[in-house]
Formats: structure tokens, sequence, C-alpha cells
């Protein structure tokens, strides 16, 4: 019950920013954008590079929403009252951390399309390419919801996240990136399946350990 109720309200205050999530998608669609131009007019680049853009577009986008997962709390001084109700800060932290997963996949799911266009980089394997963005984001989302505690009351938040997470999040965005170009790009030998349980297994592993640090990360 404290899970869901955290969880309601921080898709409540997403939903009421939802102006900021179409300004942050724009962002992404942008940079897949400038991404294509920097490859030139070659359509096969294009096409082999597409999952990578799409992956880093979609890392740079999550910079903008995860930074601002404690915003509302900071604002208002609302975090140590929370901490002090009769409720677990691991639903605190679970319940933030689902509702940015929920984001980014969406967001994900949106520049997709982008992608197809700019890059001519479609497939009819959109099952396996959707289980991939929900694996991919949790493996964003778990670790970045953390980093975003710790960060919440620096002043260079916008840049200190970043250098804390990219360096955590790199074997999810190597196996997302291997992935996603199997199946955009064919996987004869069969070798997604194999990339989406490591993906799994990173997820596992980031939404345990981010849980139980969550607990220590507040207490400072």
């Amino acid at each position: 019950m404290q899970l869901i109720a955290a969880l309601r309200k921080e898709i409540l205050l997403q939903w009421s920013g939802r102006a900021q999530a179409i300004a942050v998608f724009i962002f992404g669609a942008t940079s897949l954008l400038l991404f294509s131009f920097a490859v030139g007019p070659n359509a096969e680049a294009l096409r082999q590079h597409a999952s990578g853009f799409l992956w880093l577009g979609l890392l740079l986008c999550s910079t903008l929403t995860l930074a601002e997962t404690f915003q509302a709390e900071m604002e208002h001084r609302a975090l140590e009252g929370l901490l002090l109700l009769p409720a677990s800060p691991r639903a605190l932290y679970y319940g933030k951390a689902i509702a940015n997963w929920l984001q980014l996949t969406v967001l994900g799911i949106a520049l997709v399309p982008v992608m197809v266009i700019l890059y001519d980089a479609g497939t009819t394997q959109l099952l396996s390419l959707l289980a991939i963005i929900l694996l991919g984001s949790g493996g964003i989302s778990a670790p970045g919801t953390l980093y975003s505690a710790m960060t919440s009351q620096a002043k260079a938040k916008q840049m200190l996240l970043p250098l804390l997470l990219f360096p955590l999040i790199v074997p999810v965005l190597l196996a997302s990136v291997k992935a996603t170009s199997l199946v955009i790009l064919g996987d004869p030998m069969n070798q997604s399946a194999s990339w989406i349980r490591l993906l799994a297994a990173f997820d596992i592993i980031y939404w345990s350990l981010c849980g139980i640090l969550f607990d220590r990360v507040v207490e400072e």
C-alpha cells in the first residue's frame, strides 16, 4: 500500500508537469536529428548507427527528467516530512524509480518513430524492441533515481548527476544498443536473446542494490 501511494503521487506530479515531458521529447527528437546530420546522407551508415543514436538520445533526455525527481520535495522541504511518516523510505524510492521508469519507457517508445523516419531503421520485431526499451529504461531509472537523491541538494546537480550516473550504466547502454541493433539489422544467430537476458540481470542487480542503499542516502 505504501508503494502504491508513493507511485500514485509521483504519477500525478508527472502528469501535472506533462508540458515539461513534451519539451524533453522535443529535445530528444532534436538530438536524433542532429546525430543524423553528423553521419551525413549515407543511408546504410544511418541505419547501422540508429540503435546507438536512439539510446544516446534517451540517455541525454534521462539527465533532464531524473534530475528533477526530488525537485518538488526540495522546493517545499517535504522530504524530511515524508521520512517522518510511518512509511518505508524504500517504498518512497521504488515509487519514484517506477515512475521514472514509466516516463523513460514512454519517451523511448515515442522516439522510435523519429528514429525510423530519420534513419530508415524500421523493424517488425516490435515486441522485442519494446522489451529492450523496458529493460534498458529500467537500468537507467533505478540508479538514476538513487543518484538524484544524492545530488538533490547540490547546486550543480544537472552537471553532477551525469558524471555519477554515466559510468555506472555503461554496461546497460552497451547491452541495450547491441540488442536494439540486432533487432533492427537482423539477428541470424539469435544473439539478441542473450543481450536481453543480460539486461534483465543488470536490472535485477540495480533495482535490488539501489533500494537497499537509498536508506543510507536519505539518512545523510
